[in-house]
């Protein structure tokens, strides 16, 4: 009975009492293994292991023969080792002639476009700008009398309540505005990348302009009798960067300090050609209006620390010049 469903081979092997030895489970099987098929038992001889002549998981051919895993791993941009750092231009203004060179590293100035990223930060600056202040009075907020207007039968009209009701005029409003926070989050290191991702936006279409100096007029070394907003309005327009060209945006280390050349923006009439925002004030999209982006040296380093979370500590960008950034910069200039 043992035998029966054996192949006549097993059967002949096992009636001269032949014996294989194999591990199977830590003890030596007295028949070979078998592998059954559709209909019939074939013996399968497997040769003895020898755990003593394995070889060691020490050996680098015996490691490099192992599968390696085949698991899939997210998908990292490789990094160009060719270009490390971006040539800036810096101008002088007011004339915007080209007095020196700069090097700004391409991790700030060379991020490739990322329209997704932009709309995010984009439509979060949107949603935290918001004041949510619109506010209605529902029913029982309206100043006025409960008392039932006209009887619930009999006169042939609808029921109706107090007149503070809604479908009254004078009365309370339906389902109206009440004051909200429409704010959003948003990942402080999405955003950062937003930053640069619109400022490397504009320097790769050549829109950058970046200032050695500081965006002022220089009042004293023009006639007594000149007029400051049509002189403004025609340097704007001679460098390119008047209406003709596209709104231009000036971004200062601080307004206050350029009080002359940004109150002329101001102007109704000016502030066609161009706007002004200290770096305090500027977003994403703000960077993304306009023809072209006017910004000081200074405070183009300063955004650019500002907005560098994402980065590594090896990859950040550091100003030589920070402390005297964010120290106070004497300007001459006269209030118009």
């Amino acid at each position: 009975m043992a035998s029966k469903g054996l192949s006549k081979g097993a059967k002949k092997l096992l009636d001269n009492g032949t014996k294989y030895t194999s591990f199977c489970n830590g003890h030596t099987c007295p028949i070979p293994y078998a592998t059954r098929s559709m209909a019939t038992v074939s013996p399968s001889v497997v040769e003895p292991t020898n755990l003593s002549t394995a070889p060691p998981s020490s050996d680098p051919q015996y490691v490099a023969s192992l599968p390696v895993s085949t698991s899939p791993k997210p998908f990292r941009q490789p990094r160009n080792p060719f270009i490390s750092s971006v040539p800036v231009t810096l101008h002088s203004f007011p004339s915007m002639e080209p007095v020196s060179l700069t090097t700004y590293p391409s991790t700030h100035l060379l991020v490739p476009l990322r329209r997704d990223i932009l709309h995010r930060a984009v439509i979060f600056e949107g949603d935290n700008t918001r004041q949510g202040t619109a506010s209605t009075k529902w029913r029982s907020e309206v100043h006025g009398s409960g008392r039932k207007i006209r009887p619930q039968k009999g006169s042939g009209s609808a029921r109706l309540g107090d007149k503070k009701s809604p479908m009254l005029r004078g009365g309370g409003v339906a389902f109206g505005p009440k004051p909200r926070d429409f704010g959003t989050d948003l990942p402080r290191k999405i955003y950062d990348l937003a930053w640069r991702t619109a400022l490397s936006y504009r320097y790769r279409r050549g829109e950058l302009l970046v200032t050695d100096n500081l965006l002022k007029i220089p009042v004293r070394s023009l006639p007594p009798a000149t007029n400051l907003k049509r002189w403004t309005k025609e340097l704007l327009e001679a460098n390119g960067l008047g209406n003709g060209h596209g709104r231009s945006l000036f971004i200062g280390l601080k307004e206050k300090k350029n009080y002359t050349f940004f109150s002329i923006l101001k102007d109704e009439d000016i502030g066609r050609h161009g706007r002004g925002l200290g770096v305090d004030d500027v977003d994403v999209k703000d960077l993304l209006e306009g023809g072209r982006v006017v910004v000081e040296r200074r405070a183009l380093d300063l955004m650019l620390e500002a907005h560098q979370s994402d980065l590594g500590p090896g990859m950040r960008f550091e100003s030589e010049e920070i402390a005297e950034i964010l120290g106070d910069i004497e300007d001459p200039e006269i209030a118009v």
